[in-house]
């Protein structure tokens, strides 16, 4: 019976101070594609997890630890909420951070808010997420695809204000978020500057019928809404035409040189994009501190990782942006004083924004990333141009 007793006590001062650690760590929940079709992009968190080890090596966040937990949802929405609940309701995340896609964060959007768990730098650039009227525990990680449409807007009206506009847009949520920043910038312009509009479905095997179409009204400038091999189908359909735009817009999404390559760098050459990034393997970043930095932690806690990809840099800014936002919580890592942090950012320089761009947040203003500069393709990189554009104000 003694043993029995002695045995139970055991149990229970283990059970304590298993309690015990775990209220000293921050938990952060994440689900991504680590299978499927888009699994790519789980590099993205494994460069996370590694993020958060060196953390922790170095003493964590304010003496806590990070107990970072990232689950495959292999980018299905019902995947997303089985995954989210268990990450909630058994893990007892403080937080969800950096989950991927539009549907995907959509399908646990209202869930997260009823817990009031906060649902921090969503990797989606719909307008939607940032809504801290409606949903004040949700906040976007990305430059809204309607802040980008501002910006392409405003580029047209400084440097060719009698351009005849075509448009051609992806028919859903991601297609009418940059339509409508666009439109909205031309304002009463829009009407006489806008001369054809087209839209695809994205299950459509093909787009050609919609660029000739395009091409018919005459315009000289043309912002196509395109993902993926859309992007290599439209690029190569406008050169087949023998079409020379003057101004050629595609979304910072759609700029990879993955989706340019099918389509021939050549027939690329002068295509707009956008960035508010640093490309880590350009040449004319190589002195830079941050890049420096960067280049550091991978060799040292990733040394066989292909640099040429761009999610381990994505992965390394966003756990950057996390930690600045915890060590803002000193010792109140509860959920309301995270959501306040995350909404309190004040010109926050990163080592990977390109200089000049800062995150800055506000209680009505849950966009951290509003600022964009213009790039052009050369046939071999993407190269910047112009000023800052900030779509907050002219």
């Amino acid at each position: 019976m003694k043993r029995l007793r002695h045995a139970l006590a055991f149990v229970l001062a283990a059970g304590s101070i298993a309690a015990a650690s775990a209220a000293e760590e921050i938990r952060i929940g994440q689900t991504l594609p680590y299978s499927g079709p888009l699994s790519g992009f789980g590099l993205i968190g494994k460069t996370q997890e590694i993020f958060f080890e060196k953390v922790n090596a170095e003493g964590g966040i304010n003496g806590r630890k990070i107990k970072f937990i990232t689950l495959d949802d292999a980018y299905s929405p019902p995947k997303t909420v089985e995954q989210t609940r268990k990450l909630v309701e058994q893990d007892e995340v403080a937080l969800m951070f950096g989950s991927l896609g539009t549907a995907t964060n959509n399908a646990v959007h209202r869930y997260l808010n009823a817990k009031k768990v906060p649902q921090l730098f969503v990797l989606s650039g719909a307008t939607k997420w940032a809504d801290p009227k409606n949903f004040p525990w949700t906040m976007p990680g990305m430059a809204t695809y309607d802040s980008e449409g501002v910006i392409y807007a405003k580029h047209v009206l400084k440097t060719k204000p009698d351009a005849k506009i075509a448009i051609l847009a992806q028919n859903d949520d991601f297609g009418r978020d940059y339509v409508a920043g666009f439109k909205r910038t031309l304002g009463a312009k829009a009407a006489s500057m806008i001369v054809a509009e087209a839209s695809y479905e994205p299950s459509a095997p093909t787009i050609s019928s919609q660029i000739a179409q395009l091409k018919a009204s005459g315009a000289d400038v043309l912002f196509g809404v395109v993902l993926g091999k859309f992007t290599s189908q439209l690029i190569k359909g406008v050169a087949e035409l023998n079409w020379k735009p003057e101004l050629f817009f595609v979304p910072t999404s759609a700029s990879s040189i993955s989706f340019l390559e099918p389509a021939g760098l050549e027939n690329a050459v002068g295509l707009i994009s956008s960035s508010n990034a640093k490309d880590t393997v350009d040449p004319q970043w190589a002195d830079d501190a941050g890049v420096k930095e960067f280049f550091a932690f991978m060799k040292q806690w990733m040394p066989t990782a292909d640099l040429n990809n761009s999610n381990y840099s994505a992965g390394y800014a966003y756990a950057y942006l996390l930690t600045k936002v915890l060590t803002a919580c000193k010792d109140d890592f509860s959920r309301e004083n995270i959501m306040r942090q995350a909404a309190s950012l004040r010109n926050l320089e990163l080592p990977l924004l390109l200089p000049g761009i800062t995150v800055t947040t506000g209680p009505d203003d849950y966009l951290p990333f509003q600022q964009l500069r213009l790039r052009r393709f050369n046939g071999k990189n993407w190269i910047g141009f112009g000023d800052i554009i900030d779509d907050r104000h002219d």
